[in-house]
């Protein structure tokens, strides 16, 4: 593999960047509709070009994937990019962001024959940075992140996106929950994230996109977390279709809260969440 990019220069363009942005920034900035019924900004706007422009003066060598580009760009940087390519985020959780609500990151991956290399995930509202490159550790602020906890599936604390799981899970998560107690924060960056530290031990969203998982995934795996795709298909990162991802802080929870979850849901049509 050629040289990557210093971990800590990648994540302190990231905060200085975002800072920037979001200290002029309000939330009342235009507000639009994508095809999909998801909203953007123009911070979202703003923040990819400005991110855009300072990785390819930094790094030339690699491609770039933003979440506010056009499929066919998307899609063509990721077969045609021989040394590798940005993945980027440049605000995920952009209702809460324009709500209000004050969970919002960003997230920035490298992407190298088909593997996140390199990953920071910022949250500015509590000035946290994650980071991690592959077999090298995650960090949070530069303090070494590991989330091997010997807990039972029972006390867990899960993050659960309802939205996009049939309504047959949904119904035996709320009947039966085999964990304690369960969240949603609205933002897949960061509830990754906040995996890979321990605030909760379980996860399961039914459909992240690229930008949602790959730099989250890699901070997680660092930190000694394990995920994987309920559908059985790996979590790489050369390819733009959703995943249903479930999650655990270690491979033993992982192993007993996906068998939960296959054993409590009706997957006779193949589908084992709502695709958008």
């Amino acid at each position: 593999m050629s040289y990557l990019p210093d971990r800590c220069e990648v994540a302190h363009l990231v905060i200085q960047i975002s800072r920037s942005v979001f200290d002029k920034s309000n939330t009342d900035n235009a507000v639009f509709f994508k095809t999909d019924g998801s909203i953007v900004t123009e911070i979202d706007m703003y923040l990819q070009s400005q991110l855009k422009q300072e990785l390819e003066r930094h790094w030339p060598q690699y491609g770039f994937v933003g979440e506010e580009m056009h499929y066919d760009e998307q899609n063509a940087v990721i077969h045609d990019s021989n040394e590798g390519y940005w993945v980027l985020d440049p605000l995920d959780g952009t209702t809460n962001y324009a709500s209000g609500f004050l969970v919002y990151g960003v997230s920035l991956a490298l992407v190298i024959d088909g593997q996140s290399q390199l990953a920071v995930v910022y949250d500015p509202i509590r000035d946290e940075c994650f980071s991690a490159i592959r077999s090298q550790g995650a960090y949070l602020n530069g303090q070494r992140l590991n989330c091997l906890v010997d807990i039972p599936l029972s006390n867990c604390v899960a993050n659960i996106d309802y939205k996009r799981l049939t309504e047959d899970l949904s119904a035996q998560l709320v009947r039966c929950p085999p964990y304690r107690s369960q969240r949603n924060l609205g933002s897949s960056v960061l509830e990754w994230c906040w995996l890979a530290t321990g605030r909760f031990q379980l996860y399961l969203h039914g459909g992240q996109k690229l930008w949602d998982f790959a730099a989250g995934y890699l901070i997680l795996l660092e930190s000694g977390g394990q995920a994987t795709s309920l559908s059985g298909q790996a979590l790489d990162c050369d390819k733009l279709r959703k995943r249903a991802i479930v999650a655990a802080i270690n491979g033993d929870l992982l192993v007993q809260w996906e068998s939960w979850i296959k054993s409590h849901m009706e997957v006779a049509s193949g589908d084992l969440y709502r695709s958008d």
